[in-house]
């Protein structure tokens, strides 16, 4: 069974999903936006688990269609063919259901009037509760669209990963070695807020302790040894 750290940006999640019965009159969608791997996507999967909720991730290639039938099979509704039929599909079931929808990569929606005018019939058809994920423009993309726009109720910024984070995922990344408190700073200082950077330099960490014979690493021990930055390699002279 996969594990899931109980980071900051999973406990704003779930707040969200916890209040999607809201007062009536006030709008029900949400953004949730930021740097890419700042595990937005990672912490809406497991809300969507918890309160199973409909999960999609949009494609760049995607048409209306496409997202149509994506929401559907999500749902676990057979698409009826036309959009049209489709739209009623999705609004009909989130209305009876209340589940929130989730749509992640939602930039690409930005690409198209048609899309966004599709995302808002289908919040307005079925009056229900929408989380849209994307990068950390998304807000200022969005102002194109008023009465998209406007609808948001809660515009959500992902937040960088800190220490506390960090030492979360040790359990999940790094098992069985315990990561002293200076190198953890370390990797949240070089990460630029990314939790997937933490992660990838945490399971490096385990395999080079598992070698070295380490139980406990810290700055001292690691030394000069290279930790994974994001940076593109430069060419050697």
């Amino acid at each position: 069974m996969t594990q899931t750290a109980n980071l900051h940006n999973l406990s704003i999640v779930r707040q969200f999903a916890r209040t999607a019965d809201r007062t009536a009159g006030l709008p029900g969608i949400a953004a949730l936006y930021g740097p890419a791997g700042f595990g937005k996507t990672t912490a809406s999967m497991a809300v969507a688990n918890e309160h199973r909720a409909y999960f999609v991730q949009m494609r760049s290639a995607w048409t209306r269609k496409t997202l149509l039938e994506k929401i559907l099979l999500e749902i676990g509704i057979k698409p009826l063919g036309t959009l049209p039929k489709m739209l009623d599909q999705i609004t009909d079931q989130l209305s009876v259901s209340r589940r929130l929808l989730i749509i992640d990569e939602f930039d690409y929606a930005t690409h198209s009037d048609a899309m966004i005018e599709l995302v808002r019939d289908i919040y307005e058809g079925s009056r229900g509760s929408l989380l849209i994920i994307g990068e950390e423009m998304l807000p200022q993309k969005l102002k194109r669209w008023e009465r998209f726009h406007s609808r948001v109720l809660s515009w959500i910024p992902a937040r960088g990963v800190t220490e506390k984070d960090a030492q979360l995922l040790v359990p999940i990344y790094c098992p069985g070695v315990k990561v002293q408190p200076d190198l953890l700073q370390h990797l949240v200082s070089i990460s630029h807020g990314s939790v997937r950077r933490v992660c990838v330099n945490l399971h490096q960490i385990k395999e080079t302790a598992g070698m070295e014979g380490w139980q406990s690493v810290g700055m001292a021990e690691w030394g000069e040894r290279p930790l994974y930055t994001g940076e593109a390699p430069r060419r050697g002279a």
